[in-house]
C-alpha cells in the first residue's frame, strides 16, 4: 500500500479544430501515463475562449479519442459550464486582482526602451497596478504579481528536468479576464484542475513556460500542485509548432482503424520514443503500456 493520492490525469484540447498529430502525441502520453500509474484519466474540453471555437469540433475531438481507443473516465466537462467557479476564483483573489486598460500595442510600445530579455517578450509594465490613468477604462483584469523580493517559481517537471522562472522579471503581472470578457487560459486551468483533483498534468512542452503562472496561482488560491510532464512538440517542415495556425491537418480523417493505427498512433508512439509494431489498435494499447513504463524509466532524475 502507498500513502500518496490516487492518480488523476486529463487530456484538455480546445475545440477550435479537430485534433492533430500533435495533439494526438499530448493526448497519447496523457493517456498512457494515467494508465502505467492505475489511475483516472479525465477529458475536458476547453471551450471557454468562444470566438475561437469551431462548430462541430468537440464531437470530432471525442469521436476521434475513441476511435483511437482512448476511453475517458466520468463524463466530459466543458469550460464553458464552469464559469461560476472562476468568478468564486476571482472572488477569492481580492485586492490582488485590479482592472488595466492597457492595450498590447501600448504595452509593446512601454517595452521599447528595455534590453536584453524583458525585450524579448510582452511583459507588461505594471502601467495600471495602481489605479487608472484618468480618461481610461477597463479592458482586462490583471493578477499582481510579487515585486519584492522577486516571485521565482521552480519545479521538477519529469521530461524536462528541474525548470525555473522569474515571474516578476519575465512575465510580470498577467491576465485572469481578457478584455474581451472570456477567461484567461491561465485562470480556469488552474480552477478547472483543482476542482477535478487532477494530480498529474502531461501535455505538450508549448506550455511549459506557462506553468509558473498557474504555480503561482495555485499557490495563491491555496489549491496542491500537481506533478507535470511536459512531451516536445511536433514540429513541422520549417520548424513551426503543429498548429490550426500553422496549416496542421487532421490526423482523423474517417479512414479506417487500421489505417488510423498506421498513420497516425504508431508514428505518435514512435515520437514519444515507443517503438511499437502493433497490428491492431487494441494490441498498440496493450504494448503501448508497459512501453511507457520503459520511456518514464529512462527519463533523467531529478538531481
Amino acid at each position: 500500500m502507498t500513502d500518496r493520492t490516487p492518480y488523476i490525469g486529463r487530456f484538455a484540447p480546445s475545440p477550435t479544430g479537430p485534433l492533430h498529430i500533435g495533439s494526438l502525441v499530448a493526448a497519447i502520453a496523457s493517456y498512457l501515463d494515467a494508465k502505467v500509474h492505475h489511475g483516472q484519466w479525465l477529458v475536458r474540453i476547453e471551450d471557454v475562449d468562444g470566438d475561437r471555437n469551431v462548430a462541430g469540433a468537440a464531437q470530432h475531438i471525442l469521436a476521434s479519442l475513441r476511435r483511437c481507443g482512448m476511453h475517458w473516465d466520468g463524463d466530459v466537462t466543458w469550460q464553458s459550464q464552469r464559469t461560476d467557479l472562476y468568478q468564486h476564483a476571482l472572488r477569492q483573489l481580492g485586492e490582488l486582482v485590479y482592472p488595466c486598460g492597457c492595450s498590447r500595442k501600448e504595452i509593446a510600445d512601454s517595452q521599447l526602451s528595455l534590453t536584453g530579455r524583458q525585450a524579448q517578450a510582452l511583459i507588461y509594465p505594471g502601467t495600471c497596478r495602481h489605479g487608472l490613468a484618468p480618461g481610461k477604462s477597463a479592458r482586462a483584469l490583471r493578477l499582481k504579481v510579487p515585486q519584492s523580493p522577486h516571485c521565482v517559481l521552480q519545479f521538477d517537471d519529469r521530461w524536462a528536468g528541474p525548470v525555473s522562472q522569474d515571474l516578476t522579471d519575465d512575465v510580470g503581472d498577467f491576465v485572469i479576464k481578457r478584455a474581451d470578457g472570456f477567461w484567461a487560459y491561465q485562470l480556469a486551468v488552474v480552477v478547472d484542475d483543482g476542482a477535478q483533483g487532477v494530480t498529474d498534468i502531461v501535455r505538450g512542452a508549448d506550455l511549459l513556460d506557462s506553468t509558473p503562472r498557474q504555480l503561482y496561482l495555485q499557490q495563491v488560491l491555496g489549491l496542491p500542485r500537481p506533478s507535470y510532464l511536459h512531451v516536445p512538440v511536433v514540429v513541422n517542415e520549417l520548424g513551426e509548432k503543429l498548429s490550426k495556425q500553422t496549416g496542421a491537418q487532421a490526423f482523423d480523417n474517417g479512414a479506417a482503424p487500421q489505417q488510423l493505427l498506421q498513420d497516425a498512433m504508431l508514428p505518435a508512439a514512435r515520437f514519444l520514443g515507443m517503438d511499437l509494431q502493433a497490428d491492431s489498435i487494441d494490441t498498440f494499447w496493450r504494448d503501448a503500456v508497459p512501453a511507457w513504463a520503459e520511456v518514464l524509466r529512462n527519463l533523467p532524475k531529478p538531481t
